[in-house]
Order: C-alpha cells, then sequence, then structure tokens
C-alpha cells in the first residue's frame, strides 16, 4: 500500500484512555490456596488498583478477570510475573437512577438483540455514581445503543480518576 505525496499518516489507535472501553485482564491460575493473594500483592507499590474482579473456578484452574484502574501498566506488571493471560474490551456503564436500574440497561440491550457474555459491578464509583461492566456480543453496537438512550459510558480515563 503507497501513500501519495502530501498525505499525512496519523500513526493514532482506537486503543487507549479515551477509547470508551475498559480492558479486562483474565488470569489463569492454578487452583491451589494463595493464588489470588498472589496476584493481588503484585500491584502493591504500583498506583494500579484493582476496581472490578470476577472469579470463575474450576476443578484445576481458576480464571481471575480484573478491570485496572491504569491497565497499561498493570499488564506490564502481570506479564513481567509470568502469568498466563488474556486481553478483552468490556464495556462501562453507570446506571441510572431508581429501584431496578440493571432492567434500563437489559433492556436496552435486548432491543438491540445484544447478548450480555459477563457482568460484574465496579468496586469504585467513577463519577459518585453506581457502575457495571459488562461483556457483550457485538460491542460498537452496545455502545451505540446505550448512548442512544442516553446512558453514561464509562472509560479506562474514569477509572483512573478516581484516585
Amino acid at each position: 500500500m503507497s501513500i501519495g505525496d502530501g498525505a499525512e499518516t496519523n500513526f493514532a489507535t482506537m486503543r487507549g484512555r479515551n477509547y470508551p472501553t475498559i480492558r479486562q485482564f483474565t488470569v489463569f491460575l492454578e487452583n491451589r490456596v494463595g493464588q489470588l493473594l498472589e496476584v493481588v500483592r503484585r500491584f502493591e507499590g504500583s498506583r494500579v488498583r484493582i476496581v472490578a474482579f470476577s472469579i470463575v473456578d474450576s476443578t484445576e484452574c481458576a480464571f481471575v478477570r480484573v478491570l485496572l484502574s491504569h491497565p497499561e501498566q498493570g499488564r506490564e506488571i502481570l506479564e513481567r510475573a509470568g502469568l498466563p493471560m488474556i486481553e478483552t474490551d468490556l464495556i462501562g456503564v453507570e446506571l441510572p437512577d431508581g429501584p431496578q436500574p440493571l432492567i434500563h440497561v437489559c433492556t436496552a440491550l435486548l432491543q438491540a438483540e445484544i447478548n450480555i457474555v459477563q457482568a460484574y459491578p465496579l468496586i469504585i464509583r467513577p463519577h459518585g455514581r453506581p457502575a457495571v461492566a459488562l461483556m457483550v456480543d457485538n460491542i460498537e453496537m452496545a455502545m451505540e445503543t446505550l448512548a442512544a438512550k442516553e446512558f453514561r459510558m464509562i472509560s479506562e480515563n474514569d477509572l483512573s480518576d478516581y484516585e
């Protein structure tokens, strides 16, 4: 592929602080006592905070899913530890006021025929409001749908601002 004379090349990517998704790191651990503590302690002395987590346990291994306040630095820490992991994009959504706020989020996604694959609450409250992290089967459509319904999306920048 060639670029014509005078054409500018923009190397900016969609990833990073302003991209409206949140990176989830799934760490694969041997299923034995103390493994979770070892992962959590890896972030001691750094500015990285776990802002949400989920654990799926099986007989031989456990999958620890974490959202981090500073994902770039967090990834480096996990990689240096040699922990097997994968990185996935999730969406973060502030919950609306009312007695059953999840009904509104689920209804909006159902109307667009978007499936929620994983969900868990954030430990912190960006902007002082409760929020959830969702893995969906169509992330772009989910973000468009929720934005059209005037839900406030949470970005990685919102997770690092709480300090």
